[in-house]
């Protein structure tokens, strides 16, 4: 695997190797990598001659800028990983390589990006595609790969490639766990021993508000959710919402739609999880 720190050399290596027929997947992330992520580039490299994985933190979609300063950067054991996995490039750029001058681009998908996260992280979405969008016209890749935790962050990526028409694929790939059902999370990291057991109630509660939604309505089983995230100490509800899985709006019963997604964020102490479970899926 070769680290690749400028958008110049990335392009001159990808360009030959295309020039040979290679297709180019892509990966990218912010770093702190962990076994959600290796299963997404595992999954490129099974579908793709090359596989590039971006690694950066990018700071136009942190609209908290403690959670910028406290984001983890390990980008040492982060090769390591990517190495492993059979990753063809690490593209490491510097903010400066990806921002030579502010991005001023405004994205607008409402009401994808008007909703959950889009209402408590003001900007957020912006700054996702601002970055996806420089990587793509970047790495011109065949295909790029996000998992399915960022459940609104995969719809809103779509849409954004459906309508600047990137010719490319987007795969969506399943939620990885740890054995006790808790979300991968690079912020999993922050967690002290105590929280890290109080946040495993977040998974178990959504587990279990499947198996309650099947007797229950939506807004019953709104409040199984809320009510049992509420009983753990040191976990506060953001949201819960149930919606439509790909409108993202609300639904009111759960024959509105053949594809309903409940989707979470907690905070656990001071760190911010967000996790999604489905209820239907045609």
């Amino acid at each position: 695997m070769k680290i690749v720190h400028t958008i110049k050399d990335l392009q001159a290596e990808l360009t030959a190797l295309r020039a040979q027929g290679e297709t180019v997947g892509l990966v990218p992330t912010m770093g702190a990598l962990h076994a959600g992520h290796a299963s997404l580039v595992k999954r490129s490299v099974s579908e793709n001659g090359v596989t590039v994985v971006s690694v950066f933190v990018n700071p136009t979609q942190f609209n908290d800028k403690n959670d910028l300063v406290k984001y983890p950067r390990t980008l040492d054991a982060d090769c390591k990983l990517l190495e492993a996995c059979g990753a063809t490039y690490a593209f490491a750029p510097s903010v400066e390589e990806m921002y030579p001058e502010p991005d001023t681009r405004q994205f607008s998908y409402a009401p994808l990006d008007t909703v959950m996260e889009g209402a408590f992280r003001p900007g957020h979405f912006n700054g996702v595609c601002q970055i996806v969008s420089k990587l793509f016209e970047a790495v011109k890749p065949h295909r790029a790969y996000f998992g399915e935790k960022d459940f609104q962050q995969l719809a809103i990526i779509r849409e954004m490639v459906r309508q600047m028409q990137f010719d490319l694929e987007i795969v969506g790939c399943p939620i990885v766990r740890e054995e006790d059902g808790l979300a991968l999370s690079s912020r999993n990291a922050r967690l002290s021993a105590e929280e890290r057991e109080n946040a495993l109630k977040i998974s178990q509660t959504l587990f279990k508000s499947r198996t309650f939604a099947a007797t229950h309505t939506v807004s019953e089983t709104l409040k199984f959710v809320e009510d049992a995230i509420a009983a753990v100490p040191g976990l506060r509800l953001e949201y819960f919402e149930i919606v439509d899985g790909n409108t993202l709006q609300k639904v009111d019963n759960w024959n509105q739609t053949s594809y309903v997604v409940g989707c979470i964020t907690v905070f656990c102490g001071d760190v911010r999880l967000i996790d999604n479970i489905k209820y239907k899926e045609s």
